[in-house]
């Protein structure tokens, strides 16, 4: 992530030392399958009938079960050709809508996500949804899949929605998660054991995408704290059973959804509340830490966050080693991206000239230091050596959005025969070998 992309009322009294559902501790807690399922017995209904301002209950769910739950639900009502929108292929560069480069109808999905071809992917999942493929051979490759198959459906969903939103095609995806409505419904869980249904991954997506669909940026707030308390309920249930891999799997989710709490606070521009909200996160003392790399992750996702919010001291803290320990590389990569908040470029081209030469010695070329690199030298007065350090990315393989994008400004600032440059540019992407970063790019990717 460059350096770009990432820059784009508190209370007087003391915060109370009270614990929410984004805090996890030992204390026990009852487990509430029999509470949900005498719930569910008296709401058999679609999940329209959960959509009053009552919300369902916030007690935390019971783990999941140790084999796949067993039900005969029908979710027909999510495979309805009209949920979803046709993808015109206008917002793509000509060099990629070259049939020669274009995957065949009959690919599986998972080889289409594995080679990139995220919107061939996404089209391919409404085909399995609905039921429309559009030939014999694509019929056979993508078959219909049936109403009482849960796991398929919300696999195929969740392909279809992600990918929509890799091919920068948000609005679209929140639209089609709306289908889903109330994923804290009752008809969502399993009549007998109580489990959900639906994907953990399907349900953080669908929180975002549904606040973006409903117009209500809250919601996404209390959808988050709903899945923490949910969340909270597993640690201690696998610390009772002793099961430490699932007690970290579910330690790790609840560290990920403080994170993105203090997103759709900023999303809301309400950044009073999320550094109020980023200062209880990560001090290393509470029972949920996440280990090893997962916590380092972590770490530097709130870095981030404080520097979006312009608090340099405060990155520099999340990343921070113990005394006695050498500066790591995150904190090497925040301490540079701090001094070019502060707008010393100077100084901070020096320490991404020495990182990225250090990280070279190893045999790491990372994308993230090139294109943060480009950006000083720019900034310096040094673009024709910004726009070679760009355009070396590119030759080494590297393509993201960030990098595209960087380079097409690059162009723009260079000369007045911009246009050409990025069609060469695309033609240059379009002849590489399809990646599972990502291979086809859109018209925003290069400013055309």
């Amino acid at each position: 992530m460059s350096f770009t992309n990432v820059f784009r009322s508190i209370a007087s009294r003391p915060r109370s030392s009270t614990k929410g559902p984004l805090d996890a501790d030992e204390a026990p807690i009852t487990s509430p399958i029999a509470t949900q399922v005498a719930r569910f017995s008296s709401q058999q209904a679609s999940p329209r009938t959960s959509l009053s301002p009552a919300r369902s209950s916030p007690v935390p769910r019971s783990p999941a079960p140790t084999s796949a739950p067993i039900t005969s639900k029908d979710f027909s009502f999510l495979l309805r050709p009209e949920i979803y929108h046709q993808l015109s292929p206008l917002s793509i560069p000509p060099p990629f809508r070259n049939p020669s480069r274009q995957p065949a109808p009959e690919t599986p999905i998972s080889e289409l996500l594995s080679h990139g071809h995220f919107r061939a992917a996404a089209i391919a999942a409404v085909q399995e949804l609905t039921g429309s493929p559009v030939a014999a051979t694509t019929a056979a490759a993508h078959p219909p899949v049936e109403p009482t198959d849960h796991a398929r459906v919300f696999e195929l969903l969740y392909t279809r929605l992600a990918c929509l939103c890799l091919i920068d095609a948000t609005s679209l995806a929140a639209q089609e998660s709306k289908a889903l409505e109330d994923l804290n419904s009752a008809f969502y869980l399993d009549p007998l054991s109580g489990a959900h249904l639906v994907p953990w991954e399907l349900r953080v997506l669908g929180v975002r995408l549904q606040a973006i669909g409903f117009g209500d940026p809250r919601r996404a707030v209390m959808s988050y704290y709903e899945l923490a308390r949910e969340a909270r309920a597993q640690i201690v249930q696998a610390g009772k059973a002793h099961d430490h891999s699932a007690a970290e799997l579910w330690k790790h989710r609840l560290s990920e959804l403080g994170i993105k709490v203090a997103g759709a606070l900023i999303e809301m521009d309400d950044l009073a509340g999320a550094a109020e909200h980023l200062a209880t996160l990560g001090d290393g003392h509470q029972p949920f830490k996440v280990d090893g790399d997962g916590q380092k992750r972590l770490a530097m996702s709130r870095a981030l966050l404080w520097l979006h919010l312009g608090d340099v001291e405060a990155a520099r803290r999340c990343v921070r080693g113990k005394d006695g320990e050498g500066e790591s590389t995150s904190e090497r990569i925040v301490d540079a991206l701090a001094d070019m908040a502060d707008g010393e470029y100077e100084s901070a081209l020096k320490k991404w000239q020495v990182l990225k030469g250090s990280m070279e010695e190893n045999g790491v070329h990372d994308e993230m230091v090139g294109v943060n690199l480009a950006v000083c030298l720019l900034y310096t007065g040094n673009m024709p050596e910004a726009r070679d350090v760009l355009e070396s990315l590119v030759d080494a393989g590297q393509t993201s959005h960030t990098l595209l994008f960087n380079l097409s400004t690059m162009y723009e600032l260079c000369t007045d025969r911009h246009k050409s440059l990025k069609v060469k540019l695309a033609e240059r992407v379009a002849s590489k070998p399809p990646s599972q970063q990502g291979w086809e790019k859109t018209n925003a990717d290069f400013k055309l």
